[in-house]
């Protein structure tokens, strides 16, 4: 067993829902647009279609799931959905996935419900030792993710996933854009991303110049999922992603053929998985039958702490009881409780939680988030549209934007090559701009 490590607990959180791009990534183009082609065009053209899609296989023996619970393979299919922060020529192996949902399908009366893992929950990795959830896709991959998932969740999961960074840009941009209703502060911190987010996308945008309902291109969209720097961080930008995805499915629905099959030639080549052709046809076919029907986020009842050596986390109030309102959200009350393995690492989450670090000490295992730019300081700017002090963000960008108070920084990054850790916006909005600070890899 790794050495337990020593963590400082902080204030309770309220447990929110949400969804993540990666989620409606799998629902519009592997259901809707497959059963659209299979409909019209007949199955050897979606088979041509499906061949775009990067194949994988699992070793089921390594997938952790127990023998304890009695599981109902005929009844529901589990599926991993992962998402990756990947850039374009960089390897996946290594990443950690940025987003993790669990999407559960009850084959007899067609209902769909979803399950964010926050990618920061303290869980029990392959070799023992303890991490974030997110750690697990960079150690092994799918194949031990999905292996953590059922051995912490007492889940069955031999399906899954996994779509990189560009995919949302391409589904939005395809559907004419989004609407969305911003704050002001939304809409600085949106403009802050998307430079980075065209750049890394090789797509061209424009600086949002109000707060309010308006339609978001791609980058817009994608950038907007990123925020995190606002109140509720990590847990609201969930709720941003439950937004996104609601108005992508709304406007899904009435996509013409053309549409649906320009979003599949664009996306299937980014979607890696273990379905087999087979299994996706078989599936498809009733794709439109499928109503998803909630969302919501895991751990349900938690709080966050400081880890030596992992950094900032979310701790389950207890596993054991999480696990069971899990199971409950997916199955109902059909008699599920915990395995002796779930019990163990329960009791293990709960001692870590008894003991702290100091802040300087956890500042050393995490990227420090909150500014950017390059700037250390923040000052106040101001509420309109015009320039702000944070710099013109390489040549693409326009200086802060629409600034809410007391978040503008202090110093521009102006192109300069800052190594900035974390997941960094840069100075204004438009155009792909060419800065070359450094974002660095968010953990």
């Amino acid at each position: 067993m790794a050495r337990k490590k020593n963590i400082r607990k902080r204030g309770r959180r309220a447990k929110r829902g949400f969804a993540s791009w990666a989620v409606w990534k799998k629902a519009l183009a592997i259901a809707g647009g497959t059963v659209v082609l299979l409909t019209t065009a007949g199955v050897a053209f979606a088979a041509s279609k499906l061949g775009k899609l990067e194949t994988t296989t699992l070793d089921a023996s390594k997938l952790n799931i127990s023998t304890e619970v009695e599981h109902n393979e005929t009844g529901y299919l589990n599926v991993a959905l992962f998402g990756l922060d990947t850039r374009e020529g960089m390897p996946e192996e290594g990443e950690r996935s940025d987003t993790i949902i669990i999407a559960s399908l009850n084959r007899e009366n067609k209902e769909v419900r979803l399950c964010s893992v926050f990618r920061d929950t303290l869980l029990q990795q392959d070799d023992g030792s303890y991490n974030k959830a997110n750690a697990a896709y960079s150690f092994g991959g799918p194949e031990e993710a999905i292996a953590m998932l059922n051995k912490n969740l007492d889940m069955d999961i031999q399906h899954y996933v996994t779509v990189n960074f560009n995919a949302l840009v391409d589904v939005v941009d395809e559907l004419g854009g989004i609407e969305l209703d911003l704050t002001p502060e939304e809409v600085f911190w949106t403009n802050g991303y998307c430079t980075e987010t065209s750049r890394v996308t090789g797509k061209t945008t424009t600086e949002l110049t109000q707060p309010g309902k308006q339609i978001l291109d791609g980058v817009q969209a994608t950038s907007y999922c990123r925020i995190r720097y606002t109140t509720g961080d990590d847990f609201k930008r969930a709720e941003r992603q439950r937004t996104v995805l609601e108005q992508i499915v709304k406007k899904a629905q009435t996509a013409d053929l053309s549409t649906i099959n320009r979003i599949i030639d664009k996306v299937f080549p980014k979607i890696e998985t273990n379905f087999s052709l087979t299994e996706i046809l078989a599936y498809a076919k009733d794709a439109f039958a499928y109503n998803l029907t909630e969302m919501s986020g895991f751990p349900f009842d938690n709080s966050t702490a400081s880890l030596s050596g992992v950094g900032s986390s979310v701790i389950p109030e207890t596993l054991q009881s999480n696990v069971l309102q899990l199971h409950e959200f997916f199955f109902g009350n059909d008699g599920y409780s915990p395995s002796s393995t779930v019990a163990s690492i329960s009791t293990e989450i709960g001692g870590y939680a008894m003991n702290t670090i100091s802040d300087e000490e956890a500042a050393t295992y995490e990227p420090q988030e909150g500014y950017y730019y390059g700037g250390t300081t923040q000052d106040s700017g101001s509420t309109d549209n015009t320039e702000s002090t944070g710099g013109t963000g390489g040549t693409g960008g326009t200086g802060g934007g629409a600034a809410p108070e007391n978040t503008v920084p202090e110093s521009g990054g102006n192109g300069s090559d800052t190594g900035v850790t974390g997941e960094q916006p840069e100075s204004g909005a438009a155009g792909g701009g060419t800065s070359d600070q450094g974002s660095g890899t968010e953990q």
